[in-house]
């Protein structure tokens, strides 16, 4: 695959940045825009018309109803906010319609520029069978399986053989676990095949299915990639993001535990390598399965993640403003070897869930109390008095903690949970209590199914 050179152009300097999105990533990107002079309009649904990036925007606009389809997943209402408010750029954050490439062509199409990749690396990345296949061809390894959707019982059958059992079943447009299946005998496989291609269908509006080796007990590692337009692509290391319930991430670090220096500068040089074959900028994530020293291609994020902050914390570099500065035409500045890592991260996402049945818990905010100190960082849009509402992600928090090397950023985070006060809903705060204590996480001995048999096994297992 040869390289698309990004269309050159002089650098400008955007005024006003629509910030299209909500909760603790809005106030994130609307923090970044005042800290570089510049305007905010913060948009919202009736539901959050007293969310804390609403009030500190420098201007807001509703648009629409609570359901995030008839608001926030509203091209037009969207557009018109930025139109009338005389936006000159968009940031979607994550979620909603950050991995839209339709949304950011229209956006393109109104002369507004799209704080992340062009729409065509986010459609074909968005593809996961386009997105493999271009991702085998940029150079990335991937995880042996169909090179296309599977469509007939007998091709389910015939593939599974081919790969060898087990076997897992994924949507080509799916995510979050929906339209994913895995089967381990022939007759399994097409009832797994049938069973992922009508979730895929009613999830996504799209039945194509895939099929990939099922890998027994990998590790999810990301790469942090980011590129400028002039042709400079750096990585900013991993993120061990193998604490997962439901294909959920709960919990994030950085570096990961499971990887070495020369692991670790292997799989960044060629995550840097695709990057730049399939000519991307902006900020972007490689997401990989990695077992017995091997790594696999899964997918690619044209996004920000929810768990940047970590990687902040290890490189002091603002993911967000690079992503606007790349939007603007600058050159990155720097190259590889200015890149430096400081010590260990470690991200906790605090959902509005009860800590062991994990139903969503939304309610008004009573007492609230964030943790601070050395090292400490939280990501929370809460305020005494905040209605939660139950329309959106159960997520109300992240807990962000630096240390000088792993253990230390254990024991910060300890002491950090400890702290935290959220009255008025139930959190996740007490699992990650209890996974501070979990002999098999302080050791760093944990893979992708871990922690779904950490919280079946009761409220001491692994203490």
């Amino acid at each position: 695959m040869s390289a698309t050179v990004a269309p050159q152009r002089p650098p400008i300097t955007f005024q006003k940045v629509l910030i299209a999105n909500r909760g603790e990533i809005a106030l994130r990107i609307l923090r970044a825009c005042h800290e570089m002079g510049i305007h905010t309009v913060a948009v919202h649904s009736t539901a959050d018309a007293e969310a804390m990036h609403v009030r500190l925007a420098d201007e807001s606009v509703c648009i629409g109803p609570p359901p995030a389809r008839d608001s926030y997943m509203n091209k037009a209402a969207l557009l018109a906010a930025a139109t009338i408010t005389g936006c000159d750029a968009i940031h979607p954050g994550y979620g909603f319609l950050s991995e839209n490439a339709d949304f950011a062509e229209m956006v393109h199409d109104h002369h507004i520029a799209f704080i992340g990749p062009p729409a065509r690396l986010i459609r074909m990345m968005g593809d996961k069978i386009a997105a493999k296949r271009a991702a085998a061809e940029a150079g990335l390894p991937v995880v042996p399986g169909s090179k296309g959707s599977i469509t007939t019982d007998a091709e389910a059958i015939a593939m599974a053989e081919e790969i060898g059992y087990p076997v897992l079943i994924k949507a080509a447009a799916g995510g979050g676990g929906r339209g994913m299946k895995v089967a381990a005998t022939a007759d399994a496989v097409v009832e797994a095949w049938r069973t992922a291609r009508a979730e895929a269908l009613a999830g996504f509006g799209n039945d194509d299915v895939y099929m990939e080796k099922y890998l027994s007990d990998p590790r999810h590692i990301e790469v942090q990639v980011l590129a400028d337009m002039h042709g400079t692509v750096v990585h900013l290391g991993e993120r061990d993001c193998s604490l997962q319930r439901k294909h959920q991430k709960v919990l994030e670090e950085a570096p990961s535990p499971a990887l070495d220096a020369g692991l670790r500068e292997h799989i960044g040089a060629v995550a840097c390598e695709a990057a730049r074959n399939l000519g991307y900028h902006n900020a972007g994530t490689m997401e990989f399965l990695f077992e017995d020293g091997r790594f696999y291609f899964m997918e690619m994020n044209t996004r920000l993640q929810v768990e940047h902050p970590v990687t902040e914390m290890v490189t002091t570099i603002d993911l967000v403003k690079e992503q606007i500065r790349v939007a603007q035409g600058e050159p990155l500045g720097y190259g590889q070897e200015d890149i430096r890592f400081h010590g260990h991260a470690i991200e906790c996402r605090i959902n509005a869930e009860n800590p062991v049945t994990f139903a969503p818990s939304p309610g008004t905010i009573g007492r609230y109390h964030a943790p601070g100190g050395m090292g400490v960082r939280v990501e929370s849009g809460l305020y005494t008095g905040l209605k939660v509402p139950p329309h959106y992600d159960s997520m109300i928090a992240k807990l962000i903690v630096h240390g000088a090397n792993r253990t230390e950023c254990l024991m910060r985070l300890r002491r950090a949970l400890g702290e935290y006060v959220i009255d008025g809903v139930e959190t996740t705060i007490p699992l990650h209590q209890r996974l501070m204590r979990a002999s098999d996480f302080v050791a760093g001995a944990y893979d992708i199914r871990w922690l779904e048999r950490f919280v079946t096994e009761g409220p001491e297992s692994g203490d």
